[in-house]
């Protein structure tokens, strides 16, 4: 039985009671949220996962990172570099969106060596493989898209994003819309060619209860993918984006009647002030479903520092709603991320999540803030070091210049908490 059906029974399974202890709550909330489909538990029944995680209504907002081969650069080792570092700097989930070299290969060895669950999006090795057996990408078939989807729950990815939303009136909603940027996903973009090719149906919407067969199976949570996300501020929460999430809403609730376990994304690119609205949207129209956010990013010009932008909607969003980020690197819409930026993401992306939980927690997520105050405030270098995201990084900007004092070289003599100290009698506090 898959996650939810064990839930909906009352069986507190093991991944439940592990979500339980990582996030402090009771056994029989995850069991409850879990059997509602608004917390899912990404475990794919054949892949063994050291450090399980929960996604959704009342825990801790998680964070994915996204790695991979593209078709010009990455192998098997610079990606596994890069889900190590993921991992070390607290990404909960990788995905591998491997387009390039072998990505069997790739995928088997992250899954080989994550600790965490693995994502991917299948539809990319269906088409590249259909590119290089009958020349154009679209060639693929039905049947060759969802092979690719069975041989990876069959070899243990925990979680797919499948672009299920991508219908025909999308497209037409989007024909009428005349945005700036088009499409941006690339998933998305794949199956739109696909659809106007043949002049058919998205074969993962139409096929549906196919692909829900294969996830039921392996437990594979579905991620219904946002193929129609803005890639821009200027097309943001438009007529095509709507049409994708109100499908979506519907595709929700057969997973849920088929007893698979469902979370929804969403985009993209997002002024500040349009973030709650779409948060709010998605959880009215998908039934609370957990809600896994690209960024959003909040403006288009931050290019080397999309890291920034989307850290800045991604913790606007989990304020408002949003349960799982998925990390934006420097080198968004310029390269392939490298090592150095992986962990850059990570940790932007960590920051978000934790800003949002520290509202979001009643006081629970605050406690780790008030212990590097007290270190602040005790002058207690090691310990602020070992509070903080990036202790290594600490620990190199200290010894960045040479410090006479208790305090630091920006400070130097004139520290405002030690001058406090000293003349107004005020002594170092305890945690």
């Amino acid at each position: 039985m898959t996650q939810i059906e064990c839930a909906r029974k009352g069986t507190i399974t093991s991944q439940m009671k592990s979500v339980a202890a990582q996030e402090h709550v009771s056994e029989e909330l995850i069991c409850e949220h879990t059997a509602a489909g608004k917390v899912v538990i990404p475990c794919n029944a054949n892949h063994q996962i050291q450090t399980i995680c929960g996604i959704g209504k009342d825990l801790r907002i998680k964070i994915n990172a996204n790695i991979g081969t593209s078709s010009d650069y990455g192998t098997i080792s610079s990606e596994l570099e890069k889900l190590h570092i993921a991992v070390k700097y607290g990404s909960d989930t990788v995905m591998d969106l491997s387009t390039g070299g072998d990505i069997n290969a790739v995928r088997r060895a992250v899954l080989g060596e994550s600790a965490v669950p693995v994502g991917t999006v299948p539809i990319y090795q269906a088409m590249i493989e259909a590119g290089e057996k009958y020349g154009p990408l679209v060639e693929t078939t039905v049947d060759d898209i969802f092979s690719v989807i069975e041989q990876q729950a069959r070899e243990g990815v925990d979680f797919i994003t499948v672009h299920c939303g991508v219908t025909q009136a999308a497209v037409n909603a989007l024909k009428s819309q005349r945005r700036v940027t088009d499409v941006v996903s690339r998933g998305g973009a794949f199956l739109i060619g696909w659809m106007l090719y043949h002049q058919r149906e998205n074969p993962l919407f139409e096929h549906y209860d196919r692909l829900l067969e294969i996830a039921h199976k392996h437990d594979v949570t579905l991620s219904l993918g946002d193929g129609m996300r803005p890639g821009c501020l200027a097309d943001a929460t438009d007529r095509p984006q709507i049409q994708e999430l109100i499908t979506l809403g519907e595709l929700v609730e057969r997973a849920w009647n088929a007893g698979v376990q469902v979370m929804v994304e969403g985009p993209g690119h997002l002024p500040l002030n349009h973030i709650a609205t779409n948060v709010q949207i998605q959880k009215s129209i998908c039934h609370e479903a957990p809600f896994y956010v690209l960024g959003p990013l909040v403006t288009d010009i931050g290019a080397g520092y999309d890291h920034i932008t989307s850290a800045i909607g991604g913790a606007i969003a989990g304020a408002f709603g949003a349960d799982f980020l998925c990390y934006v690197t420097p080198a968004e819409h310029l390269a392939l991320p490298d090592a150095k930026d992986v962990k850059d993401g990570v940790i932007a992306s960590r920051i978000a999540a934790h800003a949002a939980d520290i509202i979001r927690s009643q006081g629970k997520a605050a406690d780790w803030d008030k212990q590097m105050s007290v270190a602040r405030k005790n002058l207690d270098w090691e310990k602020q070091a070992e509070l903080s995201l990036d202790p290594e990084k600490v620990h190199n900007l200290r010894s960045k210049y040479a410090v006479r004092g208790r305090a630091c070289s920006m400070c130097g003599d004139y520290c405002a908490m030690d001058l406090v100290e000293k003349y107004l009698g005020i002594t170092a506090t305890k945690c």
